[in-house]
């Protein structure tokens, strides 16, 4: 294809409502994505699947993450889908998850970092962070640094981090990151700062690819206001009953909300550094398009300390 075919092309799917009947054909590819047995996780995985990838469910419960596993094998029997346990509270269980999944596979096309808590009491990973920056970024932080030999050896890799409207009321506090003791600590506050992260870590990941020459690409995703099941780890968390209960009228189902992550991971003309989200009005619904974050995601000093404290947190160093 020359690049007039592809800027013609590039241009028609833009100027049209992208969704998953214009995923290619994803035969050969392999793809991880975290929580995927639920919400968001769970429809792009049938979204790949169908489309012929070699999907990986990385999931904290491996009974839950069977019986998904086996709804989208009734619905495309020929589905590629593997189940493996990741509990991104506890960074042993994370290293254990890649060391098992390097085992077994030689490449990782796209790595989506869906999971999430979202707006819940104060409580603290296995490893004592705050549960929300613990799960949220920090998890997938790590694991993105352990899995990163294998995106190396993979061209045209991606990594894709799931964040979320609510990083626009995110602050960073770098000298009470993880609200030590519940220190100044709120749920929503919490879940901004851990969404916030997500896209502060993004630009410095892609940037971290660019000075390294590493053939990878780092780009971000929104689902809008969806229905997106993320797991309370609290059944009655009252606020986030009350959140869903506000938005009721204009949620997406899951399938719409998780069309941005799907199409950062596997639309042949995304660009590095992208961020996806609905292009509806003040992006809380519809199809998937290129949309901006607060100018605060953008901040080159904040991005090198939340990389600097994350690396010491978590132990693991990107080089």
């Amino acid at each position: 294809m020359n690049n007039l075919s592809q800027i013609y092309i590039s241009i028609r799917m833009n100027k049209r409502n992208w969704t998953i009947k214009d995923i290619p054909d994803l035969t050969g590819k392999t793809i991880i994505v975290t929580g995927a047995n639920t919400g968001l996780g769970f429809e792009s995985v049938k979204a790949f699947a169908r489309n012929g990838a070699n999907v990986v469910m990385a999931c904290r419960s491996l009974e839950k993450g069977e019986v998904s596993r086996k709804q989208i094998i009734r619905l495309y029997p020929s589905s590629i889908i593997q189940v493996m346990q990741l509990d991104l509270a506890d960074l042993k269980s994370i290293r254990s998850f890649a060391a098992t999944f390097r085992e077994s596979h030689a490449h990782l096309d796209v790595l989506l970092n869906n999971a999430a808590v979202m707006m819940v009491p104060y409580s603290v990973t296995k490893d004592g962070f705050e549960s929300q920056m613990g799960i949220n970024h920090l998890g997938h932080f790590a694991l993105t640094r352990i899995l990163l030999d294998v995106l190396k050896k993979t061209p045209g890799s991606r990594v894709v981090n799931v964040s979320s409207l609510s990083h626009k009321q995110g602050m960073m506090d770098f000298d009470n990151l993880l609200f030590e003791n519940g220190k100044d600590f709120s749920p929503i506050k919490a879940y901004g700062r851990s969404k916030l992260s997500n896209l502060l870590f993004t630009y410095e990941l892609q940037r971290f690819f660019d000075l390294k020459g590493i053939d990878c690409m780092a780009l971000a995703a929104h689902p809008g206001i969806s229905n997106t099941n993320k797991p309370s780890r609290e059944e009655s968390n009252l606020l986030l009953k009350i959140y869903k209960l506000s938005f009721s009228y204009i949620i997406q189902p899951p399938a719409m909300g998780a069309l941005p992550e799907i199409r950062a991971s596997v639309d042949p003309f995304v660009k590095p550094g992208e961020f996806y989200g609905p292009g509806g009005m003040l992006e809380l619904s519809g199809y998937p398009v290129p949309v901006h974050p607060k100018r605060s995601a953008f901040d080159i000093e904040s991005a090198q300390k939340l990389w600097t404290i994350s690396e010491k947190l978590t132990s693991v160093t990107y080089e």
